[in-house]
């Protein structure tokens, strides 16, 4: 089973350069494996071109300790917080793609414009807090992987699967690494279009909750009709 996740793991990470929210060794992806409690992961500072399956990291979710590949990503510890504290989280991913990564550096949340954003962010993406000098200072991987966590104590990472860290770039997730780079994907999207549509009208207000609603439940609620049956 292990095999089958990290072929998944290595295709999402090529995923992420052909989708264009990479560039260089920067961001990664992960997935795991909560009944065996290992987490595979990009290994760190390998180009996407040259990465094998046997290349990509295993790490104990418990632990941290590496069990086998190449040396993981430097972003691993905050990629076991996530699992850790959001448990029906399957796959993460990490960029620095331009236009999210831009509002991230100004500390602003993207807000819900459209229902473009609405059918996969109830509401507006979250920008964290920055980090403290202290927790820059210390283990600073982790210390960011719990400010994400702080940022959703009164949010629900099932219906705001991403986040902006503040002055750093994305992290999303999802049920499985694949849906995990679909947000980042999604992020990056509705990051541009609301940059141009404050361009447009820089008085704009988002849309209204019962429209977010609409949308976001007739995909992911407990009586969701877009798609086809068993799709």
């Amino acid at each position: 089973m292990i095999a089958a996740l990290k072929r998944d793991v290595l295709e999402a990470n090529l995923e992420l350069v052909e989708r264009g929210l990479v560039f260089d060794t920067f961001g990664n992806a992960s997935g795991i494996d909560r009944e065996l409690g290992l987490v595979v992961i990009k290994p760190s500072g390998v180009p996407y071109g040259e990465l094998s399956p046997e290349d990509v990291a295993v790490v104990s979710l418990e632990s941290g300790e590496h069990v086998e590949g190449l040396k993981p990503s430097s972003d691993t510890p905050t990629h076991l917080e996530i699992y850790r504290s959001f448990t029906t989280v399957g796959g993460v991913v990490h960029t620095h793609s331009a236009c999210a990564s831009s509002w991230a550096q100004a500390h602003r949340p993207i807000p819900c414009f459209g229902t473009t954003h609405a059918d996969y962010f109830r509401g507006p993406v979250p920008c964290s807090r920055d980090l403290t000098a202290q927790e820059t200072a210390g283990a600073y991987e982790k210390e960011t992987g719990r400010v994400i966590v702080e940022t959703f104590e009164a949010l629900d990472p099932d219906e705001l699967p991403g986040i902006l860290v503040a002055s750093h770039g994305v992290f999303t997730w999802g049920r499985d690494v694949s849906h995990a780079v679909l947000h980042a994907a999604v992020v990056e999207q509705i990051a541009r279009m609301a940059k141009l549509s404050l361009e447009l009208r820089p008085d704009l207000d988002q849309i209204t909750p019962q429209l977010v609603d609409r949308h976001f439940l007739r995909k992911h609620g407990s009586n969701a009709y877009y798609g086809q049956a068993n799709g």
